[in-house]
């Protein structure tokens, strides 16, 4: 007759099953239904939090904006064009997903590093009374 397995190995393997799990859960696409550009204006804050240069990422608005020179701001969705994971990080002008190593340049939304192949998509921006707002305009 054998014996029931140790509570250290039971518990071990529901460590390692909760773990296995997050990982996937990181590596698993967003929603489809979440686009990769806003269908409506989103307010991302101060213009100044973006620098001359450089660029910054709004995880949470799933964008990113760029800098090139004074007073002109690019924006790209954050949702990498190969699995759908929002980037992780901006260093320097390079974006990069968590995911699968895609890296993009913030400035162009170009594919610097693979596997994504396409470019992240470009969204409106604009600054107004010294605010960032991303998305379609509300003007007609």
């Amino acid at each position: 007759m054998s014996q029931p397995p140790a509570r250290r190995t039971v518990l071990r393997g529901a460590a390692l099953a909760g773990a296995a799990g997050f990982g996937l859960a990181a590596c698993t696409p967003n929603s489809s239904d979440d686009s990769a550009i806003p269908d409506k204006p989103v307010e991302l804050g101060p213009a100044a939090d973006v620098p001359v240069g450089g660029a910054k990422l709004y995880r949470e608005d799933r964008l990113v904006v760029s800098q090139p020179a004074k007073g002109t701001y690019k924006c790209f969705s954050a949702k990498c064009t190969h699995a759908g994971c929002i980037l992780s990080d901006v260093e320097k002008k390079e974006g990069s997903c968590p995911c699968h190593g895609s890296r993009f340049d913030v400035t162009t939304g170009k594919v610097v590093q693979g596997p994504a192949s396409e470019p992240l998509p470009e969204v409106p921006v604009r600054a107004e009374h010294g605010k960032l707002i991303a998305g379609p305009s509300t003007a007609s």
